[in-house]
């Protein structure tokens, strides 16, 4: 969060009005398109049945006008129009208010196929069919009222548990894996090798191991956390998650699972 972006998000007029390039829309247009036949068997019933409420349009980027009116309706959400990149304080604060941080900018065609950095296809696409789910609004609002009370070293145990649940959060259903995390939800081959391929492990979520797991942002994830349906969000918003984060800086850090990034 603390690097610089190439990228900066656009504003919006006075009546909350995004105005997109042709270009864009276009970018939005193939990138939508693309990733829905990717998804299709894949991503968990919350998501589809979220994508259905949003109605997303496929021809344009969506204004966040439209997009928060359906989550308002649902959970009471809404989208924050955000730089680029905002730091973990600014982050906490939105998410305790019920608001998510949507950067308004979208990726250029160089970067088609993979971005490090959340733009507007990431954060519209990715997350916010899951925010129509009353249990997923929850967890995720929780988490950011937590963050925000939290100290600097608890931030960096608590942003683990976001990583592997709502960036990267793999469920059980119907006794099938299913998906449900944004960021391997708009990622094409993310989205392949998290539910298809046999190199990364799956282990059921443990939220002290979760706490415990480093992850990188910018490679393959080596390990996904596998939750019991989208209750069990819900059921671990409602543990005492701060007192589960100094259990976790008590017994410190596994090793990780991948090179240090200076040898990557």
């Amino acid at each position: 969060m603390g690097k610089q972006s190439s990228y900066s998000s656009k504003q919006s007029d006075a009546n909350g009005f995004i105005h997109w390039t042709d270009d864009e829309n276009q970018v939005w247009s193939e990138l939508i398109e693309r990733q829905l036949k990717v998804i299709k068997g894949k991503a968990c019933d919350e998501y589809f049945e979220g994508l259905e409420k949003l109605q997303l349009p496929q021809d344009r980027v969506p204004q966040l006008k439209e997009v928060s009116e359906v989550l308002l309706d649902t959970t009471g959400w809404q989208c924050a129009e955000v730089p680029a990149l905002i730091n973990f304080e600014s982050f906490f604060k939105l998410l305790a208010d019920k608001k998510f941080p949507t950067a308004t900018f979208i990726r250029r065609r160089e970067h088609f196929d993979y971005l490090q950095e959340p733009d507007i296809f990431h954060e519209i696409f990715g997350h916010c069919a899951m925010l129509t789910n009353p249990a997923f609004a929850e967890f995720t609002h929780t988490y950011g009222k937590l963050g925000l009370a939290a100290t600097k070293e608890e931030r960096v145990y608590l942003a683990r548990l976001y990583w592997f649940t709502v960036e990267f959060g793999l469920m059980k259903q119907n006794d099938e894996l299913r998906i449900y995390g944004g960021g391997i939800l708009s990622s094409p081959s993310e989205t392949e090798y998290a539910f298809s391929s046999d190199v990364p492990e799956r282990q059921e979520m443990n939220v002290i191991d979760a706490f415990r797991t480093p992850y990188r942002i910018d490679i393959m994830q080596p390990k996904y956390f596998v939750i019991d349906g989208i209750e069990q969000l819900f059921e671990i918003s409602q543990l005492d998650l701060m007192s589960m984060v100094r259990e976790a800086m008590a017994l410190g850090l596994y090793p990780p699972l991948f090179p240090p990034k200076s040898a990557a």
